[in-house]
């Protein structure tokens, strides 16, 4: 392992543009992560194979957070048919968010030795026969099984998407594809509320089960056949990739601090801006565009539809992925802030789809099922254009950013539209809690309700991509850190919310939670005045499980 670490360029720091004139301040982007020049790789894709593969797993993700939040509406009548009391409702709610947060640990693993083809194909069939499972259920104990065998699959989405877009996408085409999969994963779960309970007044609460069963089986026949494996297996670490600037990541191993300060030069990858003019605007090109081996054959259909794509390694390898998220959680502060983000975030909003469900059932509401599904129109709505404002707003800021700071792409740049977020979170929970809990009319908890997401899903989005950016070669473990962390939070919520709001009031839950939150996100001004030092002391931390991954590929 490398013992120097230019403290200039950290593990996230990359040169995302090169400036051709400094005069005009003319740039092109540079392709970050380097691209192979094998065309199999997913980084070389065209539009529409990325496009396919993309699609997929957002619907993938959208059938997993519909099937988790479809519950609410039914709870009403499937309560009055089986005799379910509210707490069974709630604890079996609660134990779905703690399997949520054992899932990742225990699955993801196979994901990162096997490839995520297979992990999607079978937990798509498993989340069929589950659907399959609640229609047909009649007891509290099938509905305590449901509840942790869906969420326990669930988790999944929520780490392996992510992990496709790092396959596929580059640095600043991130932001985008964070803001759309956020935006889908919230209309599942928004829009199926709405349908679930009209499906439950028109065709009964079992019905909402059997159409999950419909779509997921749906789902499991496009994956067998139209997803591709975007794991990549690498011939070491550098070999066959395009354009390598040594100074662009980090020093050779060996190399040691220089005084030349030219050497240094981010804007000419090391080199003396008169002497290498010529030859750097070549490199530039080369390292702005796609450029393949035509030697090396493409994939035929089938043998893209290959179902594991194994990595070497022998079982140690393989479990420590279990146990070492937890060990990245507490030695890089990046990723702890982001898990702590997303946990305080989707706390948030699982405490008010929980909090919707029961108290708007009770006067001065009195809602019915339709009506407590309807209500998740406003969230889906304040989702919507908080996406449409961050998802192109985020890349170009990031752009900006690196063009003002020669072409150095610094992943706390995403923070700067991060906090003007922050506001509309924090105040839309404030308000839906004192609206909620004094009987406020139904369309103030709805503006608040839209309002909190307006700020929630470009949050999210955000904390994804600071994650990916900054830690692109452990991302499998730091993901299901951080799913682990969101999970662990509404779990806790949702148990406690019953007793809880007994005990001081929904606004006085929600002036906790809204505490804790803006403790918790007014961080990212932190990070954007040291981010890039802690990058720096945990560098060594970093490359040490980077180096313990399956198959990475560097920045």
């Amino acid at each position: 392992m490398d013992d120097y670490y230019d403290p200039d360029w950290p593990p996230g720091t990359v040169k995302l543009q090169q400036l051709l004139d400094r005069d005009t301040k003319d740039s092109e982007i540079i392709l970050q992560p380097r691209p192979t020049d094998n065309p199999n790789d997913p980084l070389n894709w065209s539009k529409w194979q990325k496009g396919i593969n993309y699609f997929l797993a957002s619907f993938y993700a959208m059938m997993v957070y519909a099937f988790v939040n479809a519950t609410s509406p039914t709870w009403g009548p499937m309560g009055t048919e089986l005799n379910f009391s509210p707490s069974t409702l709630t604890n079996t709610y609660a134990i779905g968010c703690a399997t949520l947060a054992l899932g990742a640990p225990m699955l993801i693993p196979f994901a990162l030795k096997y490839g995520s083809r297979p992990v999607y194909v079978f937990s798509s069939l498993a989340q069929f026969a589950i659907s399959i499972w609640a229609a047909k259920t009649q007891t509290a104990g099938d509905w305590w099984g449901v509840n942790a065998l869906q969420c326990w699959l669930g988790a999944l989405c929520e780490v392996l998407i992510q992990m496709t877009i790092a396959d596929m996408y580059f640095v600043h085409q991130r932001g985008l594809m964070n803001s759309i999969y956020i935006w889908v994963l919230n209309m599942g779960g928004n829009l199926a509320v709405v349908a679930a309970g009209f499906i439950t007044v028109d065709q009964g609460w079992r019905w909402v089960w059997w159409w999950c069963a419909i779509f997921f089986a749906v789902q499991l026949i496009m994956f067998v056949f139209g997803f591709e494996e975007t794991k990549f297996m690498h011939v070491g670490t550098l070999e066959g990739r395009q354009g390598s600037v040594v100074s662009e990541s980090q020093p050779k191993q060996g190399s040691g601090p220089t005084d030349d300060k030219d050497s240094k030069d981010p804007t000419y990858g090391g080199a003396s801006p008169d002497a290498e003019a010529g030859s750097n605007e070549e490199t530039t090109r080369k390292l702005s565009t796609i450029q393949v081996n035509p030697a090396i054959p493409r994939k035929t259909y089938w043998q893209k539809l290959s179902l594991l794509t194994t990595s070497p390694g022998n079982w140690s390898h393989f479990l420590r992925h279990s146990y070492q998220p937890f060990m990245i959680l507490g030695t890089i502060p990046g990723v702890l802030f982001c898990s702590l983000c997303y946990a305080v975030l989707l706390a948030w909003n699982t405490v008010m789809t929980a909090a919707l469900s029961l108290y708007m059932l009770d006067p001065p509401y009195s809602f019915s099922a339709s009506q407590i599904g309807l209500m998740s129109l406003a969230p889906f709505v304040g989702n919507t254009l908080g996406s449409l404002v961050c998802g192109p707003v985020s890349d170009r800021i990031a752009l900006y950013l690196s063009k003002r700071n020669n072409g150095v792409y610094e992943p706390e740049m995403r923070f700067y539209v991060f906090l003007p977020f922050v506001p509309f979170q924090v105040a839309g929970a404030f308000w839906f809690g004192y609206a909620l809990d004094r009987g406020m009319p139904w369309p103030q908890v709805a503006v608040a309700y839209g309002l909190c997401n307006f700020g929630s899903a470009p949050l999210q989005s955000l904390a994804l991509t600071y994650l990916l950016d900054a830690y692109n070669e452990i991302v499998g473990d730091a993901l299901t850190a951080l799913t682990f962390v969101r999970n662990l939070f509404s779990t806790i919520f949702v148990f406690a919310m019953p007793a809880w709001v007994a005990a001081v009031g929904v606004a006085n839950v929600f002036n906790t939670i809204g505490a804790i939150g803006i403790v918790v996100l007014s961080f990212a001004g932190f990070f954007i005045w040291k981010g890039k030092g802690l990058r720096v002391k945990t560098a060594r931390v970093y490359r040490y499980y980077a180096e313990r991954q399956f198959d990475a590929r560097p920045m």
